[in-house]
C-alpha cells in the first residue's frame, strides 16, 4: 500500500498490492478522476481525456481557464449539483439565498500514516498507524464557504479504498447540506453488470446480476434501516466476469440507516457510481464552525472475479470492522427457545430444554421474547424491561444459576429501539416516539419507535437495559429491530432540523450499541432486524454476527446465506438447525441437511431438543463436534462459490479453504431432483501441488486434480440430500 502525490503534475497514486487510483487537480482547481483498477506503474494518465468533447448543451465550466472543459463530459472525484454537470451528484448546499449551485475546488491536501476513526460511526479502523495510510484532500465551494475534506484510506493486506466526506461551515452564515454522499467515482465506459442484493422479510439478499443500462439505477432504502429490500452494497463486474475470473468493483457502506447507491451511464457512455446517505428525507443544518462527517464507503477492486472481490471484503470485514472479545474467539453453540416455545413458556420449560441440550454439547440457552413486563403476546411490555416473575419466579438469575450447574450459559433477547403502545414506557413518555404532532401514529407489531435522536431516550433505553444486563450472569444479548420507522419527527427539534431525525436516529442507535458493547465487553452481542434486515457493516462493527434471517428452512438458508456471501463473511452469519416440517416454509428436511446448511455460520438450534428422538440427539452430538474441527476453516479460511443456487435449480455447492491450504470443506445440498443427473464438481483455492485425503472415502487427490478435473459425487441424489466433504493435506 502507498499513496503519492506527484506535485509537478498534482496527481495523486493510491496504491494497494493489487490495485491503484488516480486523480488529478486540473490547472483550473477541479479535481479529475483518472483511474481505477488494476495496478499500474505510472501516474500520469491525462493523456487518456480530453477538455474537446463536442457534446451539445454541456456548458463549459465558468472561470475555468481552460477552453471547452465542461463539467458534464469530464470525470469528476467528487460531483456537486447544478453548476453544469448534469448527471447524478455527490454533493450540494443551500445557502441563505436559497440557491443550491455548488461547486468545490482544490485548496491542499495532507498525507500521514495511520487511519482515523470516525466520531460516532462505524468504520475500518487499524490498530497502528503503520498498518494505513490516508490522504485527505480539502476541497472549497467559495460562495456558501463549504469547505469539504475527502478522505481516501488504504490498510495493509487488502485491495480497497476506505472513503468518507467532511463538511465545516467556514462562513459567518448557515447553509444546508442537500446531499453528501460518501464516494463518487467515474469509468470512461460502461461495459458493465450490475450485481445488487434484493429480497424481503425471510428472503433476504437475492443476488441480482443485470447489464447496466443507459440512465439511472437506484439501490436504496427510506425505510430508516438499510432494510431487507436492499442491501447497502453493489458491484460492476465486467459481462464476462466470473466467480474467479475478470474485473470486479464493489462497493458497501458502513451505515445502517436510508442509503442511496447511483449508477449513471451518460449520453457519451461513461458511467458513474455514487453512494452514501440517501438525500430523499434528509437536510442537514450547519451553522459556522460545524462539522458534518459522512458514513465511510468501502470500495474492492480484484482481477480475480466475484469471489476475488468477495474475499477481500470478507477479510477486511473479520479483521478490521469487527471487534470485541468475539472476533476472534469461537462463539457458544446456543440452543433459542422461539421457535419451541414461541411466548408459551417459564423457568421450568427452559430448564427442561437445557437439560436435553447440555449433554448434547450446546454450550448455551437463549431465552427469546416474552420474558419481560405482562408480555404474553406481540401487543405489549415492549419498553418495559423488569423480568416477568409469574413466568420467571425469582428472576434471571434463578434460571442462570441453574443453567451454570449445567455447564451452559445464557442469552437474553432485547428491542431496545422499540415501545409498545401498552406498556408503562409509552404511558409515561408519549413523545418520546418518533411522530409527528397531530399526524396518527402507524402501527407495525402494535408498537412505534422510540426516537433515538435524544440523547435522554438513549440514556433511559441504555440505564435499562444494563440493569437486567447486571441483574444475572447473562453471556449473550440479540438485539432485535421489527419495525421500520414512518411519520418521521421528533419532538425535541426545531422544524428546519426536522430532516436530520433519520439520521441523528443512526447516529442515536450507535451511541447506545457502543456504550453497551463497551460497557459489558464479555457479552457477546448479536444484532438482528427480523432476521437480516439491517445486515450492514455498520452493525458488524458493534455486533460480530446478525441472525440471518427469520427463515430457518435449509433450502431457503441456501440462497439466503450464499447471497450473503456476495460481501460479507460466514462468521457474521447466524444460522440454526430448526424443526421439520419448517415453522416458515412446512417444508419436511432431514436433520442431517438441516446441519450441514446451519454449519455455514455461527452455529446453534431452533428447536425444542426434549422432544427430538435419541437418533436425532446423537446427530446433534455429531454437528456439534464437527462444527467445533470445522470452525477454523469455516470462520476464517477463503470461501468460495461454486454452484450458485440462483441461476441453478438442481443444486448448490460452496467451500472453504484454511489460510494456510491444508484444509477445505465442501458443502452441496441437492435442491431438486434429476433423472439420470450427475453431479460432478470442481473445486477451488487448493494447493495444486499438495496431496489431499477425503473424508468419506478416504481417497487422495493432488490439489490440481481436484480443481481441473474435479469429483464425482453420484448420480442417485434426490431432493434434500447433501454432504460435507473434508478435504485434509496429507
Amino acid at each position: 500500500m502507498n499513496i503519492n502525490y506527484n506535485s509537478e503534475r498534482q496527481i495523486f497514486k493510491i496504491d494497494t498490492e493489487n490495485s491503484s487510483y488516480i486523480m488529478m487537480v486540473r490547472r483550473n482547481g477541479y479535481l479529475q478522476h483518472l483511474y481505477y483498477g488494476a495496478y499500474i506503474k505510472d501516474d500520469d494518465l491525462e493523456y487518456l481525456f480530453s477538455d474537446v468533447i463536442n457534446e451539445s448543451f454541456s456548458p463549459w465550466a465558468p472561470s475555468a481557464g481552460v477552453k471547452f472543459f465542461a463539467l458534464d463530459t469530464q470525470p469528476q472525484e467528487y460531483s456537486c449539483n447544478g453548476a453544469g454537470d448534469y448527471r447524478v451528484s455527490a454533493f450540494s448546499v443551500e445557502m441563505e439565498c436559497g440557491n443550491s449551485a455548488t461547486a468545490l475546488k482544490y485548496v491542499s491536501h495532507e498525507i500521514f500514516d495511520g487511519k482515523k476513526r470516525l466520531s460516532g460511526l462505524p468504520a475500518v479502523y487499524v490498530e497502528e498507524d503503520s498498518m494505513a495510510k490516508t490522504l485527505e484532500i480539502t476541497m472549497l465551494d467559495e460562495l456558501s464557504g463549504a469547505q469539504v475534506v475527502l478522505s481516501y484510506c488504504v490498510v495493509d493486506g487488502f485491495d480497497a479504498v476506505m472513503r468518507y466526506t467532511r463538511v465545516k461551515n467556514t462562513s459567518n452564515k448557515a447553509f444546508f447540506i442537500e446531499k453528501v454522499y460518501s464516494t463518487c467515482v467515474d469509468f470512461d465506459d460502461k461495459d458493465y453488470d450490475l450485481i445488487h442484493l434484493y429480497g424481503t422479510w425471510a428472503a433476504e439478499r437475492t443476488m441480482e446480476r443485470k447489464p447496466i443500462i443507459q440512465g439511472i439505477q437506484e439501490i436504496a432504502s427510506k425505510r430508516g434501516s438499510s432494510s431487507h429490500n436492499h442491501n447497502p452494497f453493489v458491484a460492476l463486474v465486467d459481462h464476462n466476469a466470473t466467480e474467479e475470473h475478470g474485473n470486479a468493483y464493489g462497493f458497501t457502506l458502513c451505515y445502517s440507516g436510508n442509503f442511496s447507491a447511483k449508477i449513471e451511464v451518460d449520453t457519451i457512455d461513461q458511467t458513474r457510481v455514487i453512494m452514501g446517505i440517501n438525500p430523499e428525507d434528509f437536510k442537514w443544518k450547519l451553522c459556522p464552525g460545524e462539522e458534518f462527517t459522512s458514513p465511510e464507503a468501502i470500495m474492492v477492486y480484484s482481477a480475480d472475479g466475484i469471489g476475488g472481490m468477495s474475499r477481500q471484503f470478507h477479510k477486511l470485514i473479520r479483521k478490521n470492522i469487527c471487534r470485541g472479545k468475539y472476533k476472534n474467539v469461537r462463539r457458544p453453540i446456543l440452543i433459542n427457545n422461539w421457535e419451541a416455545t414461541y411466548f408459551e413458556f417459564n423457568t421450568e420449560k427452559l430448564i427442561k430444554i437445557a437439560e436435553a441440550a447440555a449433554p448434547l454439547g450446546i454450550e448455551m440457552l437463549v431465552m427469546d421474547d416474552g420474558w419481560f413486563g405482562t408480555r404474553n403476546d406481540e401487543t405489549t411490555s415492549i419498553g418495559d424491561w423488569i423480568v416477568n416473575e409469574n413466568k420467571l419466579p425469582g428472576g434471571l438469575s434463578v434460571l442462570t444459576d441453574k443453567l451454570s450447574q449445567l455447564g451452559m450459559k445464557f442469552g437474553l433477547w432485547f428491542e431496545p429501539e422499540i415501545v409498545s403502545f401498552n406498556s408503562e414506557l409509552y404511558r409515561s413518555h408519549p413523545d418520546w416516539c418518533i411522530h409527528v404532532p397531530g399526524r396518527d401514529r402507524s402501527v407495525g407489531r402494535e408498537t412505534a419507535v422510540l426516537d433515538m435522536s435524544r440523547k435522554e431516550v438513549v440514556d433511559h433505553v441504555f440505564n435499562a437495559v444494563s440493569s437486567v444486563l447486571r441483574s444475572a450472569d447473562i453471556s449473550y444479548v440479540k438485539w432485535d429491530f421489527n419495525r421500520n420507522l414512518t411519520e418521521v419527527g421528533s419532538a425535541a427539534l426545531p422544524a428546519d432540523r426536522q430532516k436530520e431525525v433519520f439520521h441523528r436516529y443512526v447516529l442515536g442507535v450507535y451511541d447506545l450499541a457502543e456504550r453497551l458493547t463497551s460497557t459489558f465487553p464479555d457479552i457477546l452481542f448479536e444484532g438482528c432486524s427480523g432476521g437480516g434486515g439491517r445486515f450492514d457493516c455498520g452493525m458488524f462493527y458493534y455486533f460480530p454476527q446478525i441472525w440471518t434471517s427469520d427463515d430457518t428452512d435449509a433450502f431457503e438458508r441456501c440462497k439466503i446465506q450464499y447471497g450473503s456471501s456476495i460481501c460479507y463473511p460466514t462468521s457474521v452469519m447466524s444460522a440454526h438447525v430448526s424443526a421439520s416440517p419448517n415453522h416458515q416454509t412446512a417444508r419436511k428436511m432431514s436433520f442431517e441437511t438441516r446441519g450441514n446448511v446451519a454449519t455455514s455460520g455461527s452455529f446453534g438450534y431452533e428447536l425444542d431438543l426434549s422432544i427430538i428422538s435419541n437418533e436425532e440427539k446423537e446427530m446433534v452430538k455429531a454437528q456439534v463436534e464437527r462444527y467445533k474441527d470445522l470452525y477454523d476453516t469455516i470462520v476464517n479460511g477463503d470461501n468460495y462459490r461454486l454452484i450458485d443456487p440462483f441461476t441453478n435449480s438442481r443444486w448448490c455447492a460452496w467451500e472453504y479453504v484454511s489460510e494456510d491450504k491444508s484444509r477445505a470443506v465442501l458443502t452441496y445440498v441437492v435442491t431438486k431432483y434429476k433423472i439420470k443427473g450427475r453431479y460432478h464438481i470442481k473445486l477451488a483455492g487448493l494447493d495444486p501441488n499438495t496431496l489431499y485425503k477425503e473424508s468419506v472415502t478416504g481417497r487422495c487427490y493432488y490439489g490440481d486434480t481436484l480443481m481441473n478435473a474435479g469429483i464425482n459425487l453420484g448420480n442417485d441424489l434426490h431432493d434434500g440430500d447433501s454432504a460435507i466433504l473434508v478435504f485434509d493435506k496429507v
